[in-house]
């Protein structure tokens, strides 16, 4: 769905009778509308879970995926070899290597849920 505004459009999506829980999925839209997309979940009571943990700081439920940090800094050492004369087709490509488990607790309280113990202990970053 594309609307002119995002904060619309997850309004649409999470109005659904039917919706349990929503997936953020995690685009440059996504990411800079997350407060206003947790905000517009939790009203209607509805956990979100991500791909960044960024969406997680926003106010998202849960998220799990790749550290975007880690990411750019390994980008940033892809830039470093290239300006050092490098051929970008001689690099390898590379995939994630961190990938992070993160629980906004002030979220989880304030739908009313209680995180297990066996999640609790593979968490990652703890988002009060």
């Amino acid at each position: 769905m594309i609307a002119a505004e995002p904060a619309v459009a997850a309004d649409v999506v999470l109005a659904g009778a039917r919706n349990h829980a929503a997936i953020v999925l995690a685009d440059s839209v996504t990411l800079d509308h997350r407060r206003r997309i947790a905000d517009h979940a939790i009203r209607r009571r509805l956990p979100t879970v991500a791909g960044v943990s960024e969406f997680a700081e926003g106010g998202g439920l849960l998220a799990y995926g790749p550290s975007l940090a880690d990411q750019y800094r390994r980008a940033a050492a892809y830039v470093d070899k290239i300006l050092k004369g490098a051929k970008a087709a001689d690099l390898p490509v590379a995939q994630p290597a961190t990938f992070e488990l993160a629980i906004n607790f002030k979220t989880a309280k304030a739908l009313g849920l209680a995180i297990p113990q066996a999640v609790l202990q593979r968490v990652d970053r703890v988002i009060q």
